[in-house]
């Protein structure tokens, strides 16, 4: 297992200290806000090239202003595959990073056109048609990697394959929340199975508990929590960055890694600390070419 010299306070500046990113092409989704803006802060000033994929182009810009450096903005709406499309179409040449970073949490019952249930839309299917559209662009870097955000919220829910859309189990936002980040676990799984002969590595990150817009509608307060479990944006974006910069990682994928280290994987989530741990369901090869084929089915279809 990887282990580093960082852990749950360390932040992404410490963490990508002392490395050179110049000529590194980076893609950060959802990035004018939260963790997604320490994130791109962090590699462009180790010199990186880095676009922000927002829907919001304007906060984007915002933000772009704010970091500094070689920072670009391009509108990315991953519930709208016409935008996944517009967006890999106008990408020109080699990419070395691709975070996805963008999500949505325990909304509400909602639906895109397709009948995709929105969590599961977003953080997943958007960012497989995202990072399969792209995977020509990251396979010329030569050694590309992609990092997927995930949740220890996972373990609410494996993905239900029998019912992902809820047709016939009533909505639950929680679950429909941690079936969507399980898919981000598989998704890295198989991702890195099919592309390492690429070049290409793909990591899962488990950011910890931070105060972000994420979590904003929750109606969840300061005082509700403990607050010693609960990073800062900096701190949020530092396994990101880890594992988009380390050497340590070089060549190494299909794993998961919360705290800036790699996690154990377990039965129960009592087996981990609290926010610790992967779900053995989560990093299972058969779940994951599963999830691959019915991603792609789905569309196909679309």
């Amino acid at each position: 297992m990887i282990k580093t010299q960082f852990g749950f306070s360390s932040t992404a500046a410490e963490v990508a200290e002392g490395i050179d990113l110049t000529g590194k092409r980076v893609v950060v989704t959802g990035a004018a806000s939260g963790i997604g803006v320490e994130t791109a802060r962090a590699l462009a000033g180790r010199g990186a090239e880095v676009t922000l994929a927002v829907r919001d182009v304007a906060a984007g810009e915002k933000t772009a202003r704010d970091i500094g450096g070689d920072v670009r903005v391009a509108e990315l709406d991953l519930t709208d595959l016409a935008s996944v499309d517009a967006f890999v179409r106008a990408w020109d040449g080699p990419l070395h990073v691709l975070i996805a970073n963008a999500g949505v949490m325990a909304v509400p019952e909602r639906y895109t056109e397709q009948g995709w249930e929105w969590q599961f839309a977003t953080n997943h299917l958007g960012h497989f048609a995202l990072a399969t559209g792209l995977h020509p662009a990251l396979r010329a870097a030569g050694n590309a990697r992609v990092v997927v955000l995930t949740s220890t919220g996972h373990m609410l829910s494996p993905v239900v394959f029998d019912d992902v859309h809820y047709a016939f189990r009533t909505y639950d936002p929680w679950t429909a929340y941690g079936q969507s980040k399980t898919a981000n676990v598989l998704f890295t799984v198989e991702a890195n199975r099919r592309w390492a002969g690429d070049g290409i590595t793909v990591n899962a990150a488990m950011p910890g508990a931070i105060f972000t817009k994420l979590s904003a509608h929750l109606g969840i307060k300061e005082s509700d929590v403990d607050l010693s479990t609960i990073k800062t944006p900096e701190q949020g974006a530092a396994t990101s960055v880890l594992l988009a910069t380390s050497p340590l990682l070089e060549g190494v994928g299909g794993r998961y890694f919360d705290d800036c280290n790699e996690t154990p994987t377990v039965d129960h989530p009592d087996e981990a600390p609290p926010l610790h741990g992967v779900a053995r369901y989560a990093v299972d090869p058969d779940n994951a070419a599963r999830l691959w084929t019915y991603s792609e089915t789905l569309l196909a279809k679309a």
